[in-house]
């Protein structure tokens, strides 16, 4: 391997010799710095250096017609430096090429990792392949900025998307790149999307809770339903506060009537949960028809399987009932209502119903204003204040006549 002060004007006429493919010519006066000449004409800039473990790398620096000897000599000198200080260029390099796209990652790891748990993972296909990866696809997960987060977010609702999708497809994509910070996929340490706020959505939180008076109509309705099982379902969803499919694929294994429990084997997150039997329940599942053949508990009597859907019979029901503008998720949100009133905590409601963050739970805590002020009102009760006036019930007391004024 020929050593020779390399010049702009040596390396301009040098040429590969006939017979050789191409000619290495190493730099006399900064170490590693290499030329490669080749018997096609063309030139290229090269480091050669050795690692920590001994092991030699030849680094490309650039093409001799893009850069000047000048430019490679510094890009050498600084490449060096690093390779003083532990830092292996080589490694680096192959770390990058290792990065996937975002596109690489949804199919190769994301898309068979919630397909084997999430019941919902046809709608996560849905959104990714409609807005997420048109936007971010080609992107490799290390380039994907949080500057491109807000840019994909902010560009949806000027498309005029609903505030609900918009924010869907930000945690989708923040649920995603946290799994690759976890699974440690090459070249993402941090998640893009952090401090990313999703958009108020305060028309999309419709919520409707039914009084006690509402849900006396609503079972007397359902009680007069076509569809017999009707009557056990809607009752069932009021007193457990459970999800719809979690009811109409219960299996009469899941009950465990005297510790008073029932296993949800699958919810919505993809794990199991517990949801404590009361005495309205135990009573309820009592009546309801066994067929000792059928493991379902609110099975078709027809097909002896779950309903695939309810609908008709349930909105004959709601509609009979007065209750046009309540959905079956209202009875879980009915359930939860009815609990914070009644004075239970946010942190029972969040494990009754299984939600696995308290900002979940926390839609209700203005449910419990009432029960608040019953509270506070313990204290005037237990503690007796000599202020010199007695003190009057709310409605003798007399308007301050400024604010009468």
């Amino acid at each position: 391997m020929p050593v020779t002060a390399l010049t702009p004007q040596f390396i301009k006429s040098a040429i590969c010799p006939k017979g050789k493919d191409k000619l290495d010519i190493f730099d006399s006066h900064c170490k590693g710095l290499m030329l490669e000449v080749r018997r096609t004409g063309g030139k290229t800039f090269y480091l050669r250096y050795t690692d920590a473990r001994a092991k030699q790398h030849q680094l490309r620096i650039g093409d001799a017609k893009s850069i000047t000897f000048d430019q490679a000599k510094k890009a050498a000198m600084k490449l060096r430096g690093q390779i003083a200080l532990g830092i292996d260029p080589a490694a680096e390099k192959a770390t990058l090429r290792q990065v996937p796209t975002f596109s690489e990652f949804i199919e190769q790891r994301y898309m068979p990792f919630v397909k084997g748990y999430k019941r919902s993972w046809v709608s996560d296909d849905s959104y990714l392949r409609n807005h997420l990866l048109p936007a971010l696809g080609k992107k490799h997960l290390d380039e994907i900025t949080k500057h491109d987060v807000i840019q994909f977010h902010h560009g949806m609702r000027a498309k005029d998307y609903a505030l609900g999708t918009c924010n869907r497809c930000l945690i989708l994509l923040r649920y995603a790149m946290n799994l690759a910070v976890r699974w440690e996929i090459p070249g993402i340490t941090a998640n893009p999307t952090k401090d990313v706020p999703l958009f108020e959505d305060l028309a999309g939180k419709k919520e409707r809770f039914l009084t006690e008076t509402e849900a006396q109509c609503l079972y007397q309705s359902v009680c007069q339903s076509d569809n017999s099982m009707l009557r056990y379902i809607i009752p069932m969803l009021i007193l457990t506060g459970a999800r719809k499919r979690e009811v109409l694929d219960s299996k009469w294994e899941d009950f465990d009537l005297t510790r008073k429990q029932w296993r949800i084997p699958t919810t919505k997150a993809g794990r199991p949960r517990h949801v404590p039997l009361s005495d309205g329940v135990l009573q309820l599942l009592a009546t309801i028809p066994r067929n000792d053949n059928c493991p379902w508990v609110f099975a078709n009597p027809k097909t002896h399987k779950p309903y695939v859907s309810i609908f008709a019979s349930w909105n004959t029901a709601r509609n009979h009932a007065g209750l046009a503008d309540v959905r079956i998720h209202d009875l879980r949100h009915s359930f939860a209502s009815f609990l914070v009133n009644a004075g239970r905590s946010l942190y029972e409601v969040q494990k009754i119903l299984g939600h696995t963050q308290i900002k979940t739970t926390q839609r209700y805590a203005h449910l419990s204003q009432g029960t608040l002020i019953d509270a506070a009102n313990q204290v005037s009760k237990a503690v007796t204040l000599n202020m010199g006036f007695p003190v009057k019930p709310v409605e003798q007391v007399a308007p301050c006549p400024q604010l009468a004024a």
